[in-house]
């Protein structure tokens, strides 16, 4: 770059209007006061699934979340556990129709006719 085009580039016009109005508008400038004093409280942050409901230290509560879904799947588990077996659900008639598949129930008759020959049922 020579002297003369530093010169012409360091004599070029600057925008210099503010980048926010002149006369700022007071219902603006309040805004965060606005926001704070109407912000909701904790409980209704709890409802809407923003915050967790836990009171537990924030650096422990990813392994209160990991243990309660344990909890809820060893639950469930017990429960699939003792539910009744399709044919008794069939003989008190709460349902009309098999849910196994035909290969559920002939896998399950073939057990059942090995089990007989070996004297286990």
């Amino acid at each position: 770059m020579t002297d003369q085009d530093a010169n012409v580039v360091s004599q070029a016009p600057v925008d210099e209007t503010p980048i926010s109005p002149s006369r700022p508008n007071p219902a603006r400038k309040n805004s965060l006061e606005h926001h704070l004093a109407h912000r909701p409280d904790r409980q209704e942050l709890i409802n809407k699934n923003i915050l967790p409901a836990s009171t537990a230290a924030p650096a422990i509560q990813a392994q209160q979340k990991e243990l309660e879904k344990h909890m809820r799947a060893d639950s469930l588990n017990e429960k699939i556990a003792h539910r009744p077996a399709p044919e008794t659900v069939l003989e008190k008639h709460i349902i009309h129709e098999d849910p196994r598949s035909p290969e559920d129930k002939y896998a399950e008759a073939i057990e059942d006719e090995y089990a007989k020959r070996e004297g286990g049922a």
